[in-house]
């Protein structure tokens, strides 16, 4: 069978999560925290090392709370995503703080990657399915001519969002045979008394809760990071005045589709997301983490 790589991204400040290391934050009983279980489930799913991005200056607090206890149950490797690695020729732009978002995530793994591979948010808890889903496309032979093949978990959208303030989610518009038309990235949206919404031009738009949504949970073969080196460089040269900008992965493959140069399957899930956008967030993933060991998902105890 064929090697697969799940890649988890972590190198984001946790802004809204009032300034600390969210994706480092304790939910489980012994200390566990949710990379912990996507780990566990991704093992049992099949797949056989796991690439960590983070930053260069989180990287020993980062081994100490994670990465050296994972490394002793599964091969590790570490990438750096750091604001100034960029190509040839660009410079950070004045005022710029973070690093280029989840594209350049993915493209500072290319020298340790040769296998498909997923990729996954670090303080997303995605569910047992949806790993084992993911790596069963992962592992066919599920080749285009002339395109990228990428597939990517969808979500129901009701089963992502925070009871403690908006979120953002690329809600997914697919074909009959469950391949991707488009990503429209939506910000500010909020639950509502009937579902859910987001404010456009001062007025609350509804949002159908039963759109099926990327929680940045995708699946790539090795051949998308030439894409995306090619595409980071053509993003940094359209930068709009004071460079604010992300390079996004649902933007990436929304533009690939519409160019036609990327085919991707969507895989369903109907497993409930929890997660720690916010720091209120916390008490409802201990709980749900609680639940799912009581049902017998989980031991006590990982490792």
């Amino acid at each position: 069978m064929k090697k697969t790589t799940l890649v988890i991204m972590a190198a984001g400040i946790g802004s809204r999560f009032g300034g600390g290391i969210k994706q480092l934050e304790p939910v489980g009983p012994n200390g566990e925290i949710i990379m912990d279980y996507s780990i566990y489930d991704a093992m049992e799913a099949g797949f056989d090392k796991v690439v960590f991005v983070i930053r260069k200056d989180l990287e020993e607090v980062f081994r100490e709370v994670i990465g050296n206890r994972i490394e002793k149950v599964v091969p590790v490797e570490y990438a750096f995503q750091e604001i100034d690695d960029l190509p040839k020729g660009f410079t950070v732009p004045e005022g710029r703080t973070k690093p280029w978002g989840t594209g350049q995530a993915i493209l500072a793994c290319k020298e340790l990657i040769n296998e498909p591979f997923a990729v996954i948010n670090a303080d997303d808890y995605y569910g047992k399915d949806s790993f084992k889903t993911l790596h069963d496309y992962l592992v066919e032979e599920n080749h285009f001519e002339g395109q990228y093949n990428i597939s990517m978990v969808g979500f129901i959208l009701k089963n992502t969002l925070s009871d403690n303030g908006a979120v953002t989610r690329g809600i997914c518009r697919a074909d009959e045979e469950g391949n991707l038309i488009a990503v429209d990235e939506t910000s500010g949206i909020i639950k509502t008394a009937d579902g859910a919404a987001c404010e456009r031009n001062g007025e609350l738009v509804k949002i159908d809760v039963e759109s099926r949504v990327s929680m940045n949970m995708w699946g790539f073969e090795p051949d998308f990071f030439n894409e995306l080196e090619n595409g980071f460089a053509a993003f940094l040269s359209n930068l709009k005045e004071g460079g604010k900008q992300e390079y996004l992965l649902p933007t990436i493959v929304d533009g690939l589709v519409k160019n036609n140069k990327a085919r991707v399957k969507v895989l369903e899930s109907k497993d409930k997301w929890v997660g720690v956008t916010y720091k209120e967030d916390k008490p409802v993933v201990v709980a749900s983490i609680k639940e799912l060991i009581a049902s017998g998902k989980y031991p006590d105890k990982l490792y």
